[in-house]
C-alpha cells in the first residue's frame, strides 16, 4: 500500500536535514543510460527518514532534466516523490486548478493530490529559481535540508555555494 502524508508531514520531511556523504560529489556525477544521463544517492535524514535523490538529464536537449527528492517510507517499496525541479522542455498543466505554463518548474506533493490516484507531486508552479540543470541541484540543496561537510572544496559544478 502506498504511504500517504498531509502537508504538514511533507513540509516537517522537506525540512529535515539531509547530511550528506563525504563522497557526495562523486556519486551525483552522472552516467550514461539510453539516451540520458542520470545518477542516484541515498542520504539518511537526521530523523532516519531515507531519502533518494534522482537526477536525470537528456543527452539531447539541455532543457530536458528533473531534480527529485523522493522519501523511502518505511514498509512499502513505493518511493514517495517529495519534490521534483524539471527543465523548461513540456508543457505542464495543474489538474485541480486546470492552468498551464511552460516554464522551469517546481513539482511538490500535496495532501490534495494524493486522493486523485496520480503521482502525489503532480501539482507544479514555474520558478525562476534556477535556469539549468546544475542550478537547479543547487537549489533543491538548498531548499530541501540538505547539508554539506565541512571538507567541501570545488566541485564538478564549480564551487557549489548552499
Amino acid at each position: 500500500m502506498a504511504a500517504t502524508y498531509s502537508d504538514n508531514e511533507i513540509s516537517a520531511l522537506i525540512a529535515e536535514k539531509k547530511p550528506l556523504p563525504a563522497n557526495w560529489r562523486s556519486r551525483i556525477e552522472l552516467r550514461n543510460k539510453r539516451g540520458h544521463k542520470e545518477r542516484e544517492i541515498e542520504v539518511t535524514g537526521e530523523a532516519g527518514n531515507v531519502f533518494r535523490v534522482i537526477l536525470r538529464q537528456s543527452n539531447f536537449n539541455p532543457l530536458d532534466f528533473s531534480v527529485i527528492l523522493m522519501l523511502n517510507p518505511p514498509e512499502t517499496n513505493q518511493l514517495f516523490r517529495l519534490r521534483r525541479y524539471n527543465g523548461k522542455s513540456h508543457e505542464h498543466t495543474n489538474r485541480i486548478e486546470g492552468n498551464s505554463f511552460y516554464d522551469f518548474h517546481i513539482h511538490q506533493a500535496t495532501e490534495r493530490y494524493q486522493p486523485l490516484g496520480g503521482r502525489e507531486d503532480a501539482f507544479a508552479e514555474p520558478s525562476e529559481a534556477f535556469t539549468d540543470f546544475h542550478s537547479a541541484v543547487r537549489c533543491m540543496f538548498r531548499e530541501c535540508g540538505f547539508h554539506v561537510p565541512d571538507n567541501h572544496g570545488p566541485t564538478l559544478f564549480g564551487e557549489f555555494d548552499l
